[in-house]
């Protein structure tokens, strides 16, 4: 199957924006990748990407990179819109996919992504990189272990100040702009991996001037009683910690989103601190996954399987329910891919 056998599994970008450039730089720090191929709307575009990075071949359309023959898995790295028509044509042309977070705009367009995939049976995982770096994989090795019980409660924020500006993207509601999508997707799909998808959802949230969440607040209850109170903002520098307490103790995980190490805080113990370190900026981590399943001939991630996905999509939709954020038609992704402007993700 593609992917597979001694050669690098080689990878297309389709988009040019700050997280392709991201993951681009990630992808130079593994010997099993080759990035080969990059795809924007605009063939400037994707050319001075192409000089950038390094890449041989820049195609100035999305189509021609999903049916670019010698291109084994697509990073989508679209706006949020058009992750899932960009996911379906490369899945229709044969291509695996790595999708960026979110996944989709609702659950419906997840569960037809995930669908199609299986049906084509290619590889599919959303790039929730977060969940892939060596620190989180401790922080699930001592849960599973047991080192703090059972756990109990997860308090996890993500947050940074932006001026409100109608032309970014980050508060157009016609590119799925707001808090939540773009910043409360990462500790709904942490408290999705301590404590699975949720009984109850309640939620609050001031909006900007857009119409769009400005900062959400998100308290899940969990069978067996775990509750995750959870935020995100635009609004304000958030402390961007995680801790995750049980009837045994507490983990406390500084800058989670990529975190360099965590302090376990076992009842009856002295703090134990763990450190990590990563080869590049973190994205790597989850690129290597995408190669080891390959390689093992899995279609998709048994760290994020693609359920798992459906059902944080399902979540931010209840969370969207509560507090009544609704995006515009256009926001729906149901245009073709090659038809969103060639503005920076």
């Amino acid at each position: 199957m593609a992917g597979s056998g001694p050669r690098p599994v080689r990878w297309g970008i389709l988009g040019v924006g700050r997280i392709a450039g991201d993951f681009a730089d990630a992808l130079r720090v593994l010997p099993d990748a080759e990035l080969v191929a990059v795809g924007s709307r605009s063939p400037e575009r994707a050319e001075e990407f192409g000089r950038r990075f390094g890449v041989p071949r820049r195609h100035g359309g999305y189509r021609r990179l999903a049916e670019d023959p010698g291109v084994d898995v697509v990073y989508v790295a679209t706006r949020h819109p058009w992750h899932c028509p960009a996911t379906l044509l490369c899945l229709s042309s044969g291509k695996h996919v790595l999708c960026e977070k979110p996944f989709a705009m609702d659950a419906g367009q997840a569960a037809r992504m995930v669908a199609t995939a299986r049906e084509h049976g290619l590889f599919l995982m959303e790039a929730m990189w977060t969940r892939f770096t060596p620190a989180m994989a401790g922080v699930r090795s001592l849960l599973a272990d047991g080192a703090i019980g059972e756990p109990r409660y997860l308090g996890a924020d993500l947050g940074w100040h932006w001026a409100v500006d109608p032309a970014s993207r980050l508060f157009d509601p016609r590119l799925g702009g707001g808090a939540l999508l773009d910043l409360g997707v990462y500790p709904v799909s942490l408290a999705s991996m301590v404590f699975g998808p949720p009984a109850t959802v309640t939620a609050a949230s001031t909006s900007a001037s857009t119409g769009v969440d400005a900062q959400t607040a998100v308290l899940l209850g969990h069978d067996g009683g775990g509750l995750a109170v959870l935020s995100c903002s635009l609004r304000a520098d958030t402390p961007l910690n995680a801790t995750v307490a049980g009837s045994e103790g507490r983990v406390e995980i500084p800058f989670w989103i990529n975190p360099t190490g965590f302090t376990v805080h076992a009842r009856d113990a002295e703090p134990r601190r763990q450190d990590f370190t990563n080869a590049g900026n973190g994205m790597e981590h989850e690129a290597a996954e995408v190669i080891r399943c390959l390689r093992a001939g899995e279609l998709e991630s048994p760290t994020l399987p693609l359920d798992e996905t459906v059902a944080v999509m399902r979540t931010l939709d209840r969370v969207r329910t509560r507090i009544g954020l609704r995006y515009p038609e256009e926001a729906s992704g149901s245009s073709e891919p090659a038809d969103p402007p060639p503005a920076p993700t």
